[in-house]
């Protein structure tokens, strides 16, 4: 392990509260890819299949901030572990409806709880935030740290969910992606040493995070970029169908997810300056311009080596994000406003992956890869858009002059 990042682990308690996060976001990357590859070889329909990993999304789209808000409330041990419960009896009664032909109404309705799944990762960075505090490089390369971690789960999750499902049992991927959100989840949650101290009702500003104009614009950009992931899953399951070799699709979204790993690994070690709202915003039109060779993909290799170096832009632009965050909004509400960031990318999930779902029903995989072409475009518009409301840290008033200086450390070492 480089330096940089053998020293964040300095700290006690970080590598374990770091695994267990890893653990408990597994799901983010088996369940939706898992539901997908259930049903459509239960069922054939990859309409049913796209519209039921909207849903997924969409739960935890509406449901993921409120459970953070309450985390920034009341603590993490106490929120996540009755809601991570339910969710897991969610799955289980959606696979059983799955294995038993119930009506696709059921399907709809369990998949909705199955969705309101607790933001791990949001509660992982929350806790190096809170150690981190005021220390800007450190934290920079503990955010990368973590956006491996996600690369590292979106690597191997596909992988088991559709070598499961397609090897085993039809129902065995969501299943395992069930097991390891309540065991990451409970494990995270024993570590109490390294939890951050919850911020009572009476310490907040009062309303939602997201009032922050910054944050917005951060939103309203991940719903178009989560657009991009969740078509490109979807059409690259239907896209190997169509080629006979369904499985070998979890190992070209591995490539997808390697390139994002390789280039966040990377983009940790580097001690960067100029302001993070540029270089987010570059990130973003990157990833908006690397969709376009999608539309020539004619074979799976083709597909893998396009899909690696799209994947270049996306562990950076998402470390940047966090540093984003942090600048604009109140640390009470950090939990909460690193979960909108995500709520963003799991509603743009939905809507990619229901659109994409219907077009390849419509006309075949190959004309699905325009949905995340579009999703791209609108990405780098909303974020050229906002560019100036990202480019000076707005006033929150509710951090103090420590937090005022980590914003200003921020935009030399974020």
């Amino acid at each position: 392990m480089p330096s940089p990042y053998r020293a964040i682990f300095a700290a006690p308690g970080t590598l374990a509260f770091s695994t267990a996060g890893l653990l408990g976001r597994m799901p983010l990357s088996m369940m939706g890819i898992g539901v997908v590859t259930m049903v459509s070889q239960l069922t054939g329909r990859y309409g049913l299949a796209g519209a039921l990993s909207a849903t997924l999304a969409m739960a935890a789209a509406v449901m993921g901030p409120q459970v953070s808000r309450l985390v920034d409330r009341y603590g993490q041990r106490r929120v996540l572990r009755p809601v991570t419960l339910f969710a897991a009896a969610s799955v289980a009664g959606l696979l059983v409806c799955a294995q038993q032909r119930l009506p696709d109404w059921t399907l709809f309705v369990f998949a909705a709880g199955a969705g309101c799944v607790p933001s791990v990762g949001s509660m992982v960075r929350a806790r190096w935030a809170e150690i981190y505090r005021g220390s800007g490089r450190q934290l920079h390369t503990a955010y990368s740290w973590e956006s491996i971690v996600d690369e590292v789960c979106f690597i191997f999750g596909p992988i088991v969910s559709i070598g499961l499902s397609t090897a085993w049992f039809p129902e065995a991927g969501p299943l395992l992606a069930g097991g390891f959100l309540v065991v990451g989840v409970f494990w995270l949650t024993a570590q109490r040493a390294t939890e951050p101290r919850p911020h009572p009702k009476e310490h907040h500003t009062g309303g939602s995070a997201l009032r922050s104009s910054g944050l917005q614009v951060l939103v309203l950009t991940f719903v178009a970029t989560g657009a991009i992931f969740g078509a490109v899953d979807v059409v690259t399951v239907a896209f190997a169908e169509e080629r006979g070799h369904k499985a070998a699709a979890s190992l070209v979204l591995a490539v997808y997810a390697l390139g994002s790993c390789l280039a966040g690994a990377v983009f940790g070690l580097l001690h960067l300056k100029g302001k993070p709202s540029t270089r987010w915003l570059v990130g973003v039109c990157a990833m908006a311009v690397s969709m376009i060779p999608l539309q020539l993909a004619g074979s799976l290799p083709f597909l893998a080596v396009a899909l690696f170096v799209a994947g270049l832009a996306i562990a950076p632009t998402m470390v940047t994000t966090m540093a984003l965050v942090e600048q604009h909004v109140p640390r009470t509400q950090l939990t909460e406003g690193m979960t909108w960031t995500s709520t963003g990318l799991a509603v743009g999930v939905a809507l990619g992956s229901s659109a994409a779902g219907w077009v390849v029903d419509a006309s075949g995989a190959e004309a699905g890869y325009a949905v995340p072409a579009v999703a791209g475009a609108l990405a780098a518009a909303v974020a050229l858009l906002g560019y100036r409301r990202l480019a000076e840290p707005a006033p929150t008033g509710g951090r103090g002059e420590d937090d005022r200086h980590l914003r200003t450390d921020g935009e030399h070492v974020a």
